[in-house]
């Protein structure tokens, strides 16, 4: 019974105009002249990550978290050993019964979005501006899903804890989708649904009109408890979108025609601001060539075949696999195989259950990683797969440290490239050519 009790209250806060209308139209914003290029007439924006004020010191619990809500976000189940252990350390950062700090916003250079670390560096948030005049608020840019869904003025009051909402009636472009719904499952058991709107809505310089909100009128109680996210931008393939019975498109898949490249950048960065582009490719960004791999796009994800991996320089392995790649997911999760394989290469590395995966002394100097993505190799250096402290607040008081790569769910059919991953490369999403760009770059 106390284990239920534990179980359901660590999960809870993990996942804390009709259709005859136009279709959605992107207007040209005014720009940054840094940023705006004339070629093809198209329009270009720079998304700069800033420090999150509102970041907790105490890094104890980053670990199980970030595997817990992974796992979840992808339907997974998460073990109840490791749900007692979140339960633990929210208890001990007396989180438990504290939904968090307040919500505000920075303003931001013109032409530029400032993004920020959300709680236990899990995702990055971005201010964006709903309808007219329009209201900002912070949203998680997410190439792992599909859907823009917002707190709104129909979340009931007691599932908002701190997050600015999209007041509908203060708006006088907001129009019900009649019969539109969206849903998104997650799995520990909850949801986020509502309705549907086509609305105004600006990120950076570019806006698009009839953009399809989604209005939450629930919402799984793990987001009521983040407080500095207000919702999420879903960057994957429209095909996943959840609205019902009609799918909407995304941002990004409106706005393309509107950008002077169909593509943009993730030049995420360990440690200190990196930045999103969306519709140029800035070459200061990166060393060598760029190297264009081809995306399945059947699942909705950003997919691809990894032909294998090497552990420090012990030499190639052939190990092909699905992989997605995902900046709403911070761990780099990979098959049982791979991930046991570069384990055995840290001394006295074990997988343990109850911190969800991977841990070794703090003091173990970590090899490389090296992704082999057709012909590029993506390395991770090891002091990146140093992801968190275990049995202490920081990395210098602890003596047990938790692992960036860990184990995918079992029976998944792809590999999640999340941030541990992405940090150390930089990252083309190319909408046009539906291909993945890689590339080094400076660390």
């Amino acid at each position: 019974m106390k284990l239920q009790t534990t179980a359901a209250v660590a999960a809870s806060f993990l996942f804390s105009y009709d259709l005859v209308s136009a279709a959605p139209t992107p207007e040209r914003g005014v720009l940054d002249p840094l940023f705006a290029i004339s070629t093809l007439g198209g329009m270009t924006f720079k998304i700069s990550q800033v420090p999150n004020s509102k970041f907790y010191g105490a890094r104890k619990g980053r670990g199980p978290m970030a595997i817990a809500r992974a796992y979840s976000k992808y339907g997974a189940a998460v073990s109840d050993d490791l749900l007692a252990t979140i339960e633990q350390i929210l208890e001990e950062l007396g989180l438990l019964q504290n939904p968090g700090a307040g919500n505000d916003t920075t303003a931001a250079p013109e032409g530029e979005v400032a993004a920020t670390p959300a709680m236990f560096d899990s995702e990055y948030l971005c201010p964006v501006q709903i309808g007219t005049p329009p209201q900002t608020l912070n949203l998680d840019f997410d190439t792992g899903s599909s859907d823009l869904w917002v707190f709104s003025s129909e979340t009931p009051a007691s599932q908002v804890a701190g997050q600015t909402v999209w007041n509908i009636g203060q708006s006088s472009t907001a129009k019900l989708l009649t019969g539109q719904t969206w849903s998104i499952s997650y799995g520990d058991g909850s949801s986020s649904n509502g309705n549907v709107y086509s609305e105004t809505v600006s990120i950076g310089g570019v806006t698009v009109v009839n953009q399809a909100v989604e209005s939450a009128s629930n919402v799984s109680v793990s987001f009521t408890q983040r407080p500095d996210t207000d919702g999420l931008v879903g960057l994957a393939f429209s095909s996943i979108n959840t609205v019902q019975p009609t799918q909407q498109k995304t941002f990004f898949d409106n706005a393309m025609t509107e950008l002077a490249s169909p593509l943009f950048t993730a030049n995420l960065k360990a440690s200190e601001p990196g930045n999103y582009n969306f519709g140029f490719i800035d070459t200061s960004e990166f060393t060598g060539a760029i190297t264009y791999i081809a995306v399945t796009t059947s699942s909705g994800f950003w997919q691809f075949t990894a032909e294998g991996f090497e552990v420090g320089t012990s030499g190639a392995v052939s190990a092909s696999h699905q992989g997605i790649a995902d900046t709403g997911t911070t761990l780099l999760l990979l098959p049982d195989q791979i991930v046991a394989a570069y384990y055995e290469q840290v001394p006295g590395a074990v997988n343990d259950a109850s911190a969800g995966g991977y841990t070794f002394p703090c003091t173990a100097t970590l090899p490389d990683y090296t992704a082999i993505i057709g012909s590029y190799s993506g390395v991770i250096p090891g002091e990146f797969i140093n992801f968190a402290p275990v049995d202490g607040n920081t990395f210098a008081d602890a003596t047990t440290c938790f692992g960036g790569i860990q184990a995918a769910p079992a029976g998944f059919p792809f590999a999640i490239y999340g941030d541990v991953f992405l940090k150390s490369q930089f990252v083309v999403f190319h909408g046009g050519n539906t291909a993945l760009g890689l590339a080094n770059k400076r660390l």
